[in-house]
């Protein structure tokens, strides 16, 4: 039989044969080998003189094996690779509830060597983690949360509310013990103070505080035990948190009111514990369903997009998991459906709900050739469609994806406010103590010292500075994604609300983007299908517009050599040994053609081998609800540039259209990137919205760029703003979201401020019991969460 040997960190003893070696250390498992590591790392050696002799229970035994993380399985199903090539997942952290659990999860796995960032959403427990696997593994990560208290499992919108539903059964039953012991407290409470006023007999005193001791010894260490479990965990890792506050006022009334009890001396106050935990539970409790309800977005979206589609395969029709649908395959829609991955209508016809995505209620008429995007429904048509995209990058998961990473990105305002939560508990610990032994001082009387420094405790709520922020944003945002615009991050509804300068492309954002030809030259008859296969090329708004006037069944397609597509000027190409150009004015003065210009409206020329055959003059109407959002946006404060490559005839006509004073014409994409330099030298903050190729560099030098929806992919991809709708009245719906929930922001840390202001000092002098203390922190945090829901005041579905 082999000689049993004792495990280093929970000192049980096991066979030597099945221990974890590690250097000269013994583990029984992985749990006591991450827990002993993480308390060498922080400096907590000493904990193991303390622990003596005596045996733990190892820390893993209630976990399923961390290892189950790495499985390919699991990488394939919950595990991405972003660009830079660093693992990214999605994981909901069990146990959260306060902002240093938070604080404290992000410090523990970002000090983990190979994880390159951690951001936790205080709304929603969830944690987006990005890290190296090639230098640690996801099961190490799972271990570190397990090791500081805490589990963590997958993200997964449809087990999403079976968890919810767990949590709140949870809470129920802890505050049922709560309320059952407290109302039966109250009873007791009658007796005690009637004795208080009219005589009562040191038995009968005795005997009702051992009842109200039974009764709040259930309610402490069952519906009190997660502020226990925190505060424990928040002495191991050496942080100071509401749990701490709420335990410590607690448990000290109850050790007091128990050496009352037992000494038959003076007055117990067995009720305060009761009450004290009874509120909080309370107010914690109908804080997780308030930020719950501004927290579903995310989880709705998902659970309606299908999980299964039919694809044709063979002549066959099979059903298949979205997952495992390609690029190309065929798919079929019957009515009443829920578009799953992004393709191309083949055969079928009829219109399509898309207010899942823009928010507008007019449905849209398909018919074969036109695009079908996830996560719209199918109203009246049974089609056959060809995908297009993969389920992972179809237009609703880019959505979620994007919405995700917006709620995980903290504001600079939020990121002070977890900073000042951080000292906020222990500089209140330490108020409580100075009040304590100034009372004592003072009064020299112990009772009425310790009480008066247990409300100082309870009063203080570093939850309601906490929540100020991220439930406000996570309101601002979902009302944006429910009217078709999407923050890449939380951060930028900050930098949005402070802009002072919107800066326009015409072509696409005030305008249509769908030139229409009202005026043809031709100088030299010519072969329209030269000038048709040039069009072809370009994905310029005038290019289509004029391939679409001059369209007909008999026009062939050329192939094309050398093809330069020239930003603000047009586009050029070799046929036949000879050069093919189509553009503006000055495109033709750059290959040595004189043209004259003299249209308000956009001018191109065609030329071949040096000779201008034709010119069409295009005009592109404003967007019907243009020059309203403009003049709402001025009334903002904020001033409106307009920057165009057009000629000064056209900006000119289009800006007195919409009501746009300021604007610049003839600009390249480099002029208008050393524009808004030039403007941020000015010290303004800047919004960019284009749609086009040669917006990029402009967008890309704003503090802001929003893309329209119906903008190119690249435009999409540098944006931090996508409005999807396509309608300018959503960039001003953008910026009125964006400045009311920084106001609400602001409002949350005023009242927060305000309240610890007022009651602590009240606390300090004596003024407020721990009953009305545990009430009010309570309210204060329910306070800033009802706060925030006035973001949804004009903002109706």
């Amino acid at each position: 039989m082999s000689d049993k040997i004792a495990c280093t960190h929970c000192h049980l003893e096991f066979s030597k044969d099945v221990m974890i070696k590690d250097g000269e250390h013994y583990f029984c498992c992985n749990g006591c080998q991450g827990v002993f590591h993480l308390l060498s790392d922080e400096g907590l050696d000493s904990f193991y003189d303390k622990l003596g002799d005596n045996k733990l229970a190892p820390p893993s035994d209630q976990f399923e094996d961390a290892s189950n993380f790495d499985s390919p399985a699991f990488y394939e199903r919950f595990v991405s690779v972003n660009k830079e090539g660093f693992s990214e997942v999605s994981l909901i952290i069990e146990g959260i509830h306060c902002a240093a659990c938070v604080w404290l999860n992000e410090k523990a796995l970002t000090n983990m060597d190979g994880v390159v960032a951690t951001n936790i959403n205080y709304t929603n427990n969830k944690a987006k983690i990005i890290w190296d696997d090639d230098t640690v593994k996801l099961s190490k990560i799972i271990e570190m949360i397990r090791a500081i208290g805490y589990n963590a499992y997958p993200y997964d919108a449809s087990l999403q509310e079976e968890k919810a539903d767990k949590e709140r059964k949870e809470y129920y039953l802890r505050i049922a013990v709560a309320v059952f012991a407290t109302m039966n407290m109250m009873t007791i409470m009658v007796a005690q103070y009637a004795g208080y006023f009219t005589g009562i007999t040191p038995e009968i005193k005795h005997i009702l505080n051992i009842g109200e001791w039974v009764l709040s010894t259930p309610v402490l260490f069952y519906s009190g035990w997660p502020f226990i479990r925190g505060t424990y965990y928040g002495i191991k890792t050496k942080t100071v948190n509401m749990d701490t506050l709420v335990a410590t006022g607690a448990f000290l009334t109850y050790i007091y009111s128990i050496y009352i009890t037992l000494t038959r001396s003076g007055e117990a106050y067995f009720d305060s514990v009761t009450m004290i935990i009874t509120f909080v539970l309370v107010g914690k409790f109908l804080e997780v369903l308030s930020k719950k309800s501004v927290a579903d977005t995310l989880d709705v979206m998902n659970k309606h997009l299908p999980t299964d589609v039919q694809v044709v395969e063979n002549e066959k029709v099979v059903t298949k998991n979205v997952n495992d649908v390609d690029v190309g395959d065929i798919l079929l829609l019957s009515v009443g459906e829920r578009v799953a991955i992004d393709g191309e209508l083949l055969s079928g016809s009829g219109t399509f709900d898309e207010s899942s995505l823009t928010g507008e209620s007019e449905p849209i008429f398909k018919t074969v050739g036109d695009q079908l995007i996830s996560g719209t429904v199918s109203i009246d048509a049974d089609v056959k469609y060809k995908t297009t995209k993969d389920f992972a990058h179809s237009t609703m998961s880019n959505i979620v994806s994007l919405l995700e990473n917006a709620m995980n990105n903290k504001p600079r305002i939020q990121q002070l406010a977890n900073k000042l939560s951080e000292y906020f508990s222990s500089v209140i610990l330490g108020l409580a103590f100075l009040t304590f032994f100034a009372w004592l001082f003072y009064s020299s009387n112990f009772e009425q010292s310790f009480m008066i420094a247990i409300s100082v405790i309870v009063i203080a709520c570093p939850c309601a500075l906490a929540l100020a922020t991220p439930v406000a944003t996570l309101v601002g945002l979902s009302i944006a994604s429910k009217r078709g615009i999407l923050f890449k991050e939380a951060a930028l509804l900050e930098t949005m609300a402070k802009a002072n300068v919107l800066v326009l492309d015409k072509t696409g954002t005030i305008t249509r983007g769908r030139p229409k030809v009202i005026d043809e030259k031709i100088f030299t008859a010519f072969d329209k299908s030269l000038l048709y296969s040039l069009l072809l090329n370009s994905k310029h708004p005038i290019s289509k517009g004029i391939a679409e006037y001059i369209y007909d069944d008999t026009l062939e397609c050329f192939a094309l050599e050398s093809l330069h597509n020239i930003p603000a000027q047009g586009i050029t190409a070799m046929y036949n040994g000879k050069m093919l150009a189509g553009g503006n004015a000055l495109l033709m003065q750059t290959i040595g053609i004189n043209v004259t210009s003299s249209s308000e409206g956009s001018e191109f020329f065609f030329a071949y081998d040096g000779e201008i055959l034709a010119e069409y003059e295009l005009f592109d109407t404003p967007r019907e609800d243009a020059k309203e959002a403009i003049k709402n946006i001025k009334k903002l404060g904020i001033e409106i540039i307009m920057l165009t490559g057009d000629h000064q005839r056209s900006a000119k006509k289009v800006a007195n259209l919409v009501g746009i004073e300021k604007f610049q014409y003839d600009m390249t994409p480099e002029g208008k990137a050393k524009y808004i330099e030039n403007l941020h030298k000015e010290g303004k903050t800047i919004v960019m919205a284009g749609d086009g190729i040669n917006d990029i560099l402009a967008l890309a030098n704003s503090d802001i760029a929003i893309a329209m929806g119906n903008g190119s992919d690249i435009a999409i991809e540098v944006s931090d703003v996508v409005l999807l709708n396509d309608t300018f009245s959503s960039l001003y719906d953008s910026f009125k979201i964006s400045k009311r929930t920084f106001l609400m922001i602001k409002e949350n840390l005023a009242l927060s401020f305000v309240y610890n202001a007022i009651t602590i000092p009240l606390a300090m002098m004596g003024y407020i019991i721990p009953l009305i203390a545990a009430l009010s922190m309570s309210v204060s945090s329910l306070l800033v969460v009802g706060n925030s829901m006035r973001i949804k005041f004009g903002y109706k579905d």
